[in-house]
């Protein structure tokens, strides 16, 4: 793919194979430029918001961990938190990083979401009664000009 780039007439020169040091570092600087915001930069990102999540856990917040193990988070320390699973109520203690999902806050997240769109079609469907409202309205305003203009 080099070869390639390198043999166009605005990159490589004329066409020909002659090929510059500089033509070459901007190519390979261009191509690790594309690398890092196709792979690096959403990785960083998602590793970030990860963090902000397990340093974000409640006493009370439901969690799964990397393993799959589900409970409801007990005690919260610095590195740590205790976990209660199952209807026997067995205590586990976790480090913080083992903590995958907090489904109380995706919970949250998706009863926002979807208060959120309840309201907007709420909206919607009002607007839509007053402009039915108007349009009535302006029928019947018509009418009676018409009725008027004929007598």
């Amino acid at each position: 793919m080099i070869n390639f780039l390198m043999n166009l007439p605005g990159l490589g020169g004329t066409g020909g194979g002659s090929q510059s040091p500089t033509t070459m570092i901007l190519v390979m600087g261009a191509m690790f430029g594309v690398m890092y915001l196709v792979m690096i930069r959403p990785q960083k990102k998602k590793q970030k918001e990860e963090q902000a999540m397990r340093e974000n856990v409640q006493i009370g917040d439901e969690i799964t961990t990397i393993g799959g193990i589900m409970g409801r988070v007990v005690t919260v320390k610095e590195d740590s938190i205790i976990i209660e699973t199952g209807a026997d109520r067995n205590k586990m203690k976790l480090a913080r990083w083992a903590v995958s999902v907090n489904n109380t806050a995706t919970e949250k997240v998706e009863a926002e979401r979807n208060a959120a769109k309840e309201a907007a079609e709420a909206e919607k469907a009002e607007r839509m009664e007053e402009a039915r409202a108007n349009s009535k309205a302006s029928r019947k305003k018509s009418k009676k000009n018409k009725n008027n203009d004929d007598e």
